[in-house]
């Protein structure tokens, strides 16, 4: 494929193309000082010594992120014209950067935001960072899965009506196992109030590029949309885009806190990775998308006609506009996510993940039923052969698995799945920076006898990073129970003062106080 149109790529190309001699950083001086190594080289050496050749720094000829003036601002408005913005800002920390960039644009201390109550921890972090309140709001379960997604827009007008302060709405759209919402019910409800609806769509920077696919957050009327384009475009871990329209967000503030909290010093390979991913999307990436929804169509065809162990969720798919307009919850299903589960009841996620992983296949996570499976952009038929093998593989193994005993373990396992930590439809409003005048001591306790203390840490499972439990929240004993059977089935907990959850960290003051 011929780039015919990414001006950032073109820039660093020809910068080093006239072999450049560098007297600035970074170290590494376009790579020449690999070659002082006295090892050996090899390909992967080789291949980093090429990426440094466009790893360089804020030269006159390279633009500045900060302060965009040349290729990086020709870059960032073709991509607002792809992705259908009026701003776009190119991210080098991730969607978590977009996040927190967004909420301390938008927020002062002591402001209200709503929020769903599963929400990224980056989201989380950005409140922290202002000083504002938490109004959660329970998230839906969705039907066929159980699965959480976003709030009713019934949960999110009720929390407008009882809070019609709030300076916005953050919700996350999709999931992380593709099941999301077409958000135009959303987006009326919350610019009723003349406030913003912003949505971090990491999962979703494909969306709107292919009639199979669901409808994007900017095109169902969000006014500020982040999206991690490495994890379903081809472009560099950490590289995301933040997408505004309209008149309710401040674009210059918005742009000063990106600089404030990102690095002064960006990477340029991961902008230009995201100019090429941009660039690939408007030459072809209707076609590319379409390989990798027959691609992903093949393998779940495949499973359910051998009609073996392993299954694929036929999830229920909504996305095309003549099926979505006459839906009134507008559910939207992601085409390139493929969740196996052993229907068999001997393995949980985290076990068959183990399995795949024995058999070279890498998936992107799991939990207590499924493992998640991103089909990636221009992923031909023939990708998915070794994947097929490995199942044939397993199946032959969990054929000497079943039994009464695996069946009742792996039902109980499921059920974590159906089990709702939100036991409020709209909370009080939240806060998570404690004055240190006020702060409580912090003991260590059994996870068994936790319940009624509030917590003194996050609880999060990850994958994927969504706290069941917040740092100020009361343990219940629901809780404690979903937290233990997590543990036992598998699963990591982020940052946790004991990886094993035999105990957690509370403040002193008991059940009662």
């Amino acid at each position: 494929m011929t780039l015919l149109n990414a001006p950032l790529y073109k820039k660093l190309k020809e910068h080093a193309a006239a072999k450049p001699v560098s007297f600035h950083v970074p170290g590494h001086r376009n790579g020449e000082a690999l070659a002082e190594l006295t090892v050996e080289t090899d390909y992967l050496l080789e291949a980093l010594q090429t990426v440094m050749k466009l790893d360089v720094t804020e030269l006159s000829s390279t633009d500045d992120l900060h302060d965009p003036q040349g290729a990086i601002r020709e870059a960032q408005q073709l991509a607002a014209k792809t992705f259908g913005a009026e701003h776009t800002f190119f991210l080098v920390g991730g969607s978590t950067s977009g996040n927190l960039a967004i909420l301390l644009s938008v927020c002062d201390y002591d402001d209200i935001v709503i929020v769903q109550r599963n929400v990224h921890k980056s989201i989380i972090n950005g409140l922290k960072l202002a000083g504002a309140k938490a109004v959660f709001v329970s998230p839906q379960i969705d039907e066929q899965t159980g699965l959480a997604t976003i709030p009713s827009v019934e949960a999110i007008s009720q929390a407008l009506e009882a809070y019609p302060t709030a300076k916005a709405v953050f919700l996350t759209n999709p999931n992380y196992y593709g099941i999301g919402f077409k958000l135009n019910q959303w987006a009326n409800a919350v610019h009723a109030y003349n406030i913003p609806l912003l949505i971090d769509e990491a999962h979703g920077a494909h969306y709107s590029r292919h009639p199979e696919l669901p409808t994007s957050a900017l095109a169902a009327g969000a006014d500020a949309v982040v999206q991690s384009t490495h994890k379903t475009l081809p472009a560099l871990t950490m590289s995301a885009m933040l997408h505004i329209q309209g008149n309710r967000l401040n674009v210059h503030k918005i742009q000063q806190t990106l600089a404030m909290i990102e690095s002064s010093s960006p990477s340029f390979p991961l902008l230009v990775s995201l100019d090429i991913s941009r660039a690939m999307i408007d030459q072809a990436g209707q076609q590319l998308l379409e390989q990798s929804i027959r691609t992903a169509n093949e393998l779940r065809s495949w499973l359910q006609q051998r009609n073996g162990a392993i299954q694929a969720v036929q999830l229920d798919c909504h996305n095309k506009i003549e099926q979505l307009s006459n839906k009134s919850d507008c559910k939207q299903t992601d085409p390139l996510r493929v969740l196996l589960y052993d229907r068999t009841y001997a393995n949980s996620g985290f076990e068959l993940q183990i399995m795949l992983e024995e058999n070279n296949c890498w998936i992107e996570m799991s939990d207590a039923k499924y493992c998640v499976l991103i089909v990636s952009i221009g992923m031909g038929i023939d990708s998915i052969d070794p994947l097929k093998q490995a199942i044939t593989i397993i199946e032959e193994k969990i054929a000497c698995q079943v039994s009464q005993h695996t069946m009742n373990r792996s039902k109980q396992a499921e059920q974590l799945q159906n089990e709702g930590s939100w036991e409020l439809t709209i909370s009080k409003p939240v806060v998570f920076r404690r004055s240190l005048n006020t702060a409580q001591v912090v003991i260590s306790i059994t996870l068994e006898d936790a319940e009624g203390f509030e917590a003194a840490e996050q609880i999060i499972p990850y994958p994927p990073g969504i706290p069941l439990l917040y740092e100020g929240e009361k343990w219940t004993r629901s809780l404690i129970h979903q937290v233990s059977r997590l543990a036992k089935a598998g699963a990591r907990f982020q940052n946790a003062s004991d990886a094993e959850m035999k105990t957690v960290l509370v403040y002193e003051k008991g059940p009662g106080v």
